[in-house]
């Protein structure tokens, strides 16, 4: 079994109002990746993910393009930043 990591997002950029929190939820689920996304008053979102390496690249990688309507200038990526332990992926 691969070993659990864990990851922080900070994207930039026209995010809000595109429907990007729904679907990193969808690509989440998919991927089978646990966590979290929220909207930050700043415009950004914010994303928190668990999952092995192969995973959390794949959402490191969506998250620079997002849903067709976003427009992603930055991804600010944290590795190995602990907050807090999630059974799911979670919209907040």
């Amino acid at each position: 079994m691969a070993l659990e990591k864990r990851v922080h997002l900070l994207i930039l950029g026209h995010v809000q109002g595109v429907f990007f929190r729904v679907n990193a939820k969808k690509v989440a689920d998919a991927l089978g990746v646990k966590g979290w996304v929220k909207n930050l008053a700043t415009g950004e979102v914010e994303l928190y993910a668990i999952g092995s390496e192969e995973q959390l690249k794949k959402m490191i990688e969506w998250s620079h393009q997002g849903p067709s309507r976003a427009k992603v200038t930055k991804v600010d990526v944290v590795w190995d930043k602990n907050l807090g332990h999630c059974d799911l992926f979670d919209i907040v």
